[in-house]
C-alpha cells in the first residue's frame, strides 16, 4: 500500500472510532427501560386503578399492597395479574398464566421468552440443555429492573413472570 494511502486511512482512524462509540452508546440508551404492563415505576396506585379498572381481590402483604387482575392478555396468552405498591406507587408485578396442557406451557413459555429476548436483549440465564433436569427459567437482572420467567413442568405450575423494580428487587435480596 503506497504512503499516501496510509495517510488517508490513518486520518479516518479517528471518525471510525468516533463512529463505532457513538453507535454503541446509541445501543446501550435504546435497551427498553423495565416496566410493569407499561406502567413505569413509582405510578400510583390511583393512576393504575383509573387506567385498569378495579381489580378483582385487594391485599396487603409484607407492606405492599396487591391488586389482583383476571383475565389479562400478554403476548397472545391469558393470565391473572398482580401488582405490587408500595409507598412509592408500583413496585412489580406478577403474572400467572392461564397454561393447562404441556403444548400450552412450552408455547407461552417460549413465546414469552422470545418476546422478552427481543425486547430486553440476551441474557446469561437461558440454559436449554438442562431444561430436562429443571424448571425452564431466564432472568434480566437490568439497571432499571429485574424480570424473571419460568415454568415448572414437573409440578404442572403456570407459567410465571415476575418483574421488580430496582428498589423492590434490593429489599427482597437483602432479606
Amino acid at each position: 500500500m503506497p504512503i499516501m494511502e496510509w495517510g488517508c486511512t490513518i486520518k479516518k482512524l479517528p471518525v471510525i472510532i468516533f463512529m463505532l462509540l457513538l453507535s454503541t452508546a446509541l445501543f446501550a440508551q435504546s435497551e427498553s427501560a423495565v416496566t410493569f404492563h407499561n406502567f413505569p415505576w413509582g405510578t400510583s396506585m390511583e393512576s393504575f386503578i383509573a387506567r385498569m379498572g378495579s381489580p378483582v381481590h385487594v391485599d396487603n402483604i409484607n407492606g405492599l399492597q396487591s391488586l389482583v387482575y383476571e383475565k389479562i392478555t400478554l403476548s397472545g396468552f391469558s393470565a391473572y395479574m398482580v401488582a405490587y405498591f408500595s409507598s412509592n406507587g408500583l413496585e412489580g408485578g406478577t403474572y400467572y398464566f392461564d397454561t393447562i396442557s404441556m403444548e400450552e406451557f412450552t408455547s407461552c413459555y417460549t413465546t414469552m421468552q422470545r418476546d422478552l429476548v427481543l425486547q430486553y436483549g440476551e441474557t446469561l440465564l437461558y440454559e436449554p440443555l438442562l431444561r430436562e433436569m429443571r424448571l425452564y427459567e431466564t432472568s434480566w437482572n437490568l439497571p432499571t429492573g429485574y424480570i424473571y420467567l419460568k415454568i415448572n413442568t414437573r409440578w404442572n405450575e403456570p407459567v410465571t413472570l415476575w418483574i421488580s423494580s430496582p428498589d423492590l428487587t434490593r429489599l427482597l435480596r437483602d432479606n
